[in-house]
């Protein structure tokens, strides 16, 4: 065994290597869930996108444009910031009341609804097979 150790030793290593590499279980997102608003930062990065590309239309680098969004964005006052971050802070509740809605939807149990048409299918299926005998 390497450095002097037993075997029981270098086993008992293994098993602790191998307990050491599990994954925990991730969890499936949500489709229907409201997607988080945009910070300021990156509305005015939507617009200085469409500037920068009609100005540079050669670039295709999107490290230039994000450096040079970021110089801009800290060169600039909190008055030329203002109209981003009233446009962020509109995203941002518009983001709280779909998220209330969204909220109000998964404690009220909308698979119910799901589970309630996969009954019916089931029974009509049953009902359809009940005819055809009292047919024969």
């Amino acid at each position: 065994m390497k450095g002097g150790q037993t075997k029981s030793e270098a086993t008992s290593t293994d098993q602790r290597l191998k307990t050491r590499g599990r994954k925990k279980k991730t969890t499936t997102k949500d489709p229907n869930k409201p997607k988080r608003p945009p910070s300021a930062f990156f509305v005015f990065l939507d617009d200085f996108r469409r500037e920068f590309n009609e100005a540079n239309p050669n670039n295709k680098s999107v490290a230039a444009v994000g450096k040079a969004a970021g110089a801009k964005w800290k060169s600039m006052s909190e008055e030329e910031k203002a109209p981003y971050a009233s446009k962020a802070e509109s995203r941002k509740s518009e983001y709280l009341k779909s998220m209330q809605q969204y909220n109000m939807k998964l404690a009220s149990g909308t698979n119910r609804g799901e589970d309630d048409e996969s009954k019916s299918e089931v029974d009509e299926a049953g009902g359809s097979d009940e005819e055809e005998e009292d047919e024969d």
